[in-house]
This record gives C-alpha cells, sequence and structure tokens, in this order.
C-alpha cells in the first residue's frame, strides 16, 4: 500500500516532498483544509451578488482588458475562455517527474484557502496525482510574470475534458481520460481560472526538483573528489580546520571536513608524498565545491518559502472582507535563485572535468589515458572530450536569464522575470553535471586500480567495490557509452550523502 500524505496548513520541506515523491504517496486533503477551501468559495459568491464594484478576473477581462466588465451570465463562459486561450505553449514537454510536482504544488496552493475554487476542482487536480495522470505541458511559452501561465494552462485543460495526457505508458485526449475514471467536466465557476493559470507552481517544481538532484550531487562531488585525490597521490593538508577556520564560509568548512572524513583510514594517505602542492581542482575543492553548496542553501530557502504560499491572484480573505489584487504571481525570487542555482551547479561540473582531465594525463605514475599500451589503446582520451563538451554547454546555459525582461499584455505587464525560462535552463544543467561527474568517477575509480595493493580508506573503498560490480575496469579499448550511463545512473541513485553524514 501506498503512503498517504495529508495535505494541511503545516510548513512542508523540500526533503518532505522528496519523501512524498519517492514513496509515490497518495494525496488526501485535511478537514481544516476542506473548511478553508469551502469558507473562501462561499464568501467569493456571496460578495459577487452583493458587489458595487467589479474585481479583477472575477468579474472583469485579464490583462489589459481588466476594465472590461463581464456580466454574471457570462462568468463560467469567461474562465473556460481564459484556460482554452492561455493553453499556447510549445516546444518539448515537460518530464514527467515536474507535471507530478506540479499538481501537487497547485494543491497545495489553493488549499490555504485564499483562491475561491471549488473543492471539486481542488480534489480533482488531487485524483490526477494520485491516479498518475499527467498533463501534456509544454515547456516554451511562461514568461514567469503573471505566474506560469501557458504551462498552468495546458496542466488545467484536462479537468474540462481538453488537452491531452499521459496515462501509463499512453497519451490521450482529455475527454478519454474523464471517461476512463467517469469522471464530469468540471465547469469552472467564477475566478477558477484564474487561481488555476496564476502561480508559479512550474518555476517551483523545476526548482524543487533542481535543489533536490543538486543535493545529491553536492554529495556526489565531495565524494568524488575526494576518490580522484586519492588516485592522483594527493595530499590532504589543504583540508585541515586550521586553513579554513581562518576563512570560515560555511560551505567551504563544511566541504572540508567532508573530504577529510572520507580519506580517515586511507592507505594512500600514509605514504610519502614528493609533491608539495596539488593543482587547484584538488587543492581548492573546499573552496569551488563549498561556494556552491552556500549557493544551493540559498535557493533551497527560496523554494522551500515559495512552495508554502500563496501565488495566485487576487488574493480572497474572507475573515477581513478583503478580495486584494497584487502581484504574487511574478516569479523574480524564483528567477534569481534559478539562475544562481544554475551558476553554483556548473562549478560542481567544471572543476570535475578538471579532476579528470588531471587523472588521464600521465602524471604521478598513472599510465597516459588510464589504460595499458596506450597508443594501441585510447584509453579514457574521449570521455575527458565529452566531458569538457557539456561543461561548455554550461558555459553557455548559465547566461542570466532574470536580467532579461519584455512587455507583454499592450504593456499592462511590463516586467516580467523569465523565471520559466530560467529553469528549463537549470534543468539542463543539472542533468549535464550528473554527466559530467559520471565521467569523472569512470576515471577515477579506473585511475585507483594503478594503485593496487595500497588502498583508499573504508568509506571510498564501499563506492569503488559498488561501483565495479556495475562497471568492470577498462583493460584495453571497448565502447564506454554504456559505463557512462551506467556511472550516470550510479550517480543519481548511490547513497553519498550517507558516507558524508
Amino acid at each position: 500500500m501506498a503512503e498517504q500524505h495529508l495535505v494541511s496548513l503545516a510548513p512542508l520541506s523540500l526533503r518532505e516532498i522528496k519523501g512524498i515523491l519517492q514513496s509515490r504517496a497518495t494525496l488526501a486533503l485535511s478537514e481544516e483544509v476542506e473548511g478553508r477551501i469551502d469558507a473562501s468559495h462561499a464568501y467569493l459568491h456571496q460578495h459577487l451578488t452583493s458587489a458595487q464594484k467589479p474585481e479583477y478576473g472575477i468579474n472583469t477581462g485579464f490583462g489589459a482588458l481588466c476594465n472590461t466588465t463581464i456580466s454574471p451570465g457570462n462568468l463560467e463562459t469567461l474562465q473556460r475562455n481564459l484556460v482554452m486561450s492561455h493553453a499556447c505553449g510549445t516546444g518539448e514537454e515537460i518530464p514527467a517527474e515536474i507535471v507530478k510536482l506540479m499538481l501537487f504544488l497547485k494543491v497545495q496552493s489553493l488549499s490555504y484557502g485564499y483562491s475561491g475554487v471549488q473543492l471539486s476542482t481542488v480534489r480533482r487536480l488531487l485524483a490526477f496525482f494520485n491516479r498518475e495522470v499527467y498533463p501534456i505541458v509544454y515547456q516554451q511559452g511562461s514568461l514567469g510574470a503573471s505566474g506560469d501561465l501557458a504551462p498552468l494552462a495546458h496542466l488545467c485543460l484536462p479537468l474540462m475534458g481538453l488537452g491531452e495526457v499521459r496515462f501509463q505508458e499512453f497519451k490521450l485526449k482529455g475527454h478519454e481520460i474523464l471517461d476512463i475514471f467517469s469522471w464530469e467536466p468540471i465547469r469552472l465557476q467564477a475566478k477558477e481560472g484564474l487561481a488555476l493559470l496564476n502561480g508559479t507552481q512550474m518555476m517551483t517544481a523545476y526548482g524543487t526538483i533542481i535543489c533536490l538532484k543538486a543535493r545529491q550531487i553536492s554529495a556526489a562531488a565531495d565524494v568524488l573528489a575526494a576518490l580522484s585525490l586519492e588516485a592522483f597521490d594527493g595530499l590532504a593538508s589543504p583540508f585541515l580546520p586550521q586553513i579554513h577556520n581562518v576563512r570560515p564560509h560555511g560551505g567551504q568548512r563544511k566541504t572540508a571536513a567532508r573530504i577529510l572524513q572520507l580519506l580517515t583510514g586511507s592507505e594512500l594517505q600514509q605514504k610519502e608524498k614528493p609533491q608539495v602542492q596539488d593543482p587547484y581542482s584538488f587543492r581548492c575543492v573546499p573552496q569551488v565545491h563549498g561556494a556552491s553548496l552556500d549557493a544551493l542553501e540559498y535557493a533551497e530557502k527560496v523554494f522551500t518559502t515559495e512552495v508554502n504560499s500563496v501565488t495566485d491572484n487576487p488574493n480572497i480573505f474572507p475573515e477581513e472582507d478583503l478580495i486584494l489584487s497584487g502581484g504574487n504571481f511574478h516569479g523574480q525570487p524564483l528567477a534569481l535563485a534559478l539562475d544562481f542555482l544554475s551558476i553554483a551547479l556548473a562549478e560542481w561540473g567544471s572543476i570535475s572535468e578538471r579532476r579528470t582531465f588531471q587523472l588521464i594525463s600521465g602524471q604521478r605514475g598513472l599510465p597516459q589515458f588510464l589504460i595499458q599500451e596506450p597508443g594501441l589503446n585510447s584509453g579514457f582520451m574521449i570521455p575527458q572530450y565529452s566531458a569538457a563538451s557539456i561543461v561548455s554547454q554550461n558555459k553557455q546555459l548559465c547566461t542570466p536569464a532574470s536580467v532579461d525582461s519584455i512587455v507583454s499584455s499592450n504593456g499592462q505587464e511590463d516586467h516580467v522575470s523569465m523565471g520559466a525560462n530560467a529553469a528549463t535552463k537549470a534543468y539542463q544543467v543539472v542533468l549535464n553535471v550528473e554527466r559530467i561527474l559520471a565521467i569523472e568517477l569512470l576515471a577515477a575509480v579506473q585511475a585507483l586500480e594503478f594503485r593496487r595493493p595500497l588502498r583508499t580508506s573504508p568509506a571510498l573503498e564501499k563506492v569503488v567495490d559498488a561501483f565495479r560490480s556495475q562497471v568492470p575496469p577498462l583493460e584495453q579499448d571497448r565502447v564506454l557509452q554504456p559505463d557512462i550511463e551506467k556511472s550516470i545512473k550510479f550517480i543519481q541513485d548511490f547513497p553519498f550523502e550517507e558516507l558524508i553524514a
């Protein structure tokens, strides 16, 4: 039986979200949440019967059409038209893991009771999540300003029997998935289309997944740096606490301590070292990895706040008899964090590729390209090319999106965040860094073969043994692409954090 997560008003952490997704937990609404949704919806409709003035998006048009009043008889049509007209996404499909989290985050945001939606609408979104019905949403089309309008329109079209979904490896029309489960199409009431489309759930879902992947990358990068240091016959002294206590950045100190911990019990560290210093890609691991770790922690704070926020517009405050139009859908905080996170991730990859380069360069008793009979065999020559190519692509992807803006909606929406573009770029960067680290892992474990019979630390030998159970040593040239794919999976799945806890 799958676990069940009760959607409530309690703050969510990114780690809790990771647990919900990994356990494939189902969602249910708490009684408190259902009460707040019902109260907000009832207040909105009571207010509409007595309202003396127009309320944006409830009985007016949208964006530059905000001064156009809509008659009561057309409010349902207004909301349906809004969702259909905004479904203008294009490009590649958003990955299913992101769409699943978008559904959860939309449910969470609507559950605070500031949006005026029907309970049945929230329950249908929740049912999509629980049944693993994933609307087809496209990567391109959001300015990240009035929220993620186009992506969220595609997310919500199937509620009305429109659009398309993926279900059990099939691509189905929206009305077909309703027929499968005998669901009636949702008939959107006042403000519902706006509540569904205004919001930052695309950017937030991407950012949350990237942060979770970056945590794994942070741990993996430190373990791989220690492995490569051992394989390169490097020094442990640059990681001693005295150095880092006099420049006490949190990430730097934490990284240095991790490396020292990972080296504990190493036979390789007991042998005499002829060199006085190591290259920066080894010696400066605390300073480089640590700075990226600090950036990750900043991004995690931003996305934790956003996960626990209401980001549609206008907001309804029944207790205070207020309906307020504001800008909580603007993605600027997320865009900045995503750009910063991209740069931090790229640096984990950049320094990793440099360590790979050092390992294959024929220094410190290692054969050129980490292979016997170099010349006859090319060994690890070309995996380093691949890593270098990916590092270069990351540099191109890390041009900030958040410094850009473009006027839309006839000048009404005159500053936008471009946070959706920042999100899709950052997602590609995180996948790229996993590939770069996978190539370093191949090289580091291969290089350690030439240090035998001396052994590294017990902690690092666990990694070597686990990796060697999946990828054998390279004794003669073979096709390495399958090895790289296995190594990527290892980077994604191995419990590196347990080694540095």
